[in-house]
């Protein structure tokens, strides 16, 4: 990339940012599902809707005016990167650099982070891991398992609360999530938004839970499926999984998405045989305590 081209501009007003960079981001809003999701987040429940630190947004702008990609991070979780053009990792990790802004991790579009990565060690000295590979998913189209389950959905309700908290701090801890926002909170969203689907056995015992995010440009992306261990093996999540995403559909969304841990077979064939098709690789890479900053 010739840096002379190309520029990083910086704000913390995310009516800006959208405003700005929202073409953008809309332009191929599968590959871009985080970031309009966070985006909208931040812009209806305010700069505190993932914690009490300022979130800070970024573009990287042509000498003509056109954005060619975007960073962004909520504190206290991850940067979260667009696919960059040749040489813009380097120069977003110096600003960032000089900025004095932390960098706990990075995830986005895989070879777009390991530039990141690679960048963040050579201008800190902080060792970078690669915490996990995923790969996002698009719905073609909705195959529910046959036969499915024993039992039936149901939307999540307000006396479910506790049990959505409970299940949701355990999912967290499954997949090795220590930057997770509270559990309660998150229940409380997730019921005022909708979007959240119990499996329920023949007894009306809950036993799985499938939950997705609001719509934003078009797009529902299921977020959170979660079986509790002792009930797995069962088809439960299927089903649940199922229903949410025949919940989006029916709510009008275009697009249902889905990320999978790479290292997870299981969850990957499950949401295939249902019908998602693979869109792109991500990745995470967690970084050490930096030892310099330039």
């Amino acid at each position: 990339m010739d840096t002379d081209a190309y520029s990083w501009h910086f704000t913390q007003d995310v009516e800006d940012f959208l405003d700005r960079a929202g073409g953008f981001l809309w332009s191929e809003p599968a590959l871009h599902t985080v970031q309009l999701t966070v985006g909208e987040m931040v812009r209806t429940n305010g700069i505190t809707a993932y914690g009490e630190d300022v979130p800070y947004f970024g573009r990287l702008v042509g000498s003509d005016g056109t954005v060619r990609a975007t960073v962004m991070r909520t504190p206290p979780f991850q940067l979260q990167l667009t696919t960059l053009p040749d040489g813009a990792a380097d120069a977003l990790a110096v600003r960032l650099v000089k900025g004095g802004r932390a960098v706990p991790s990075v995830f986005g579009p895989s070879a777009a982070a390991a530039e990141f990565a690679a960048a963040w060690e050579r201008r800190t000295k902080a060792t970078a891991r690669l915490a996990m590979s995923q790969r996002l998913y698009r719905l073609d189209t909705l195959t529910p398992p046959e036969p499915g389950p024993p039992g039936r959905a149901r939307a999540a309700m307000t006396d479910d609360r506790k049990l959505l908290a409970q299940w949701y701090d355990e999912f967290c801890t499954d997949i090795g999530e220590e930057t997770r926002p509270d559990p309660e909170s998150w229940a409380e969203s997730r019921l005022t938004q909708g979007g959240v689907v119990l499996w329920e056995a023949p007894d009306g015992t809950p036993v799985s839970m499938a939950s997705a995010s609001p719509e934003v440009a078009g797009q529902v992306r299921v977020t959170t499926v979660y079986t509790p261990t002792p009930l797995r093996g069962r088809g439960y999540a299927g089903g649940a999984t199922a229903a949410v995403s025949q919940a989006a559909l029916d709510s009008g969304a275009k697009e249902v998405l889905l990320f999978t841990d790479l290292a997870n077979p299981t969850s990957n064939g499950l949401y295939q045989r249902l019908g998602y098709q693979p869109v792109a690789d991500f990745a995470t890479h967690e970084f050490g305590e930096a030892t310099t900053t330039g």
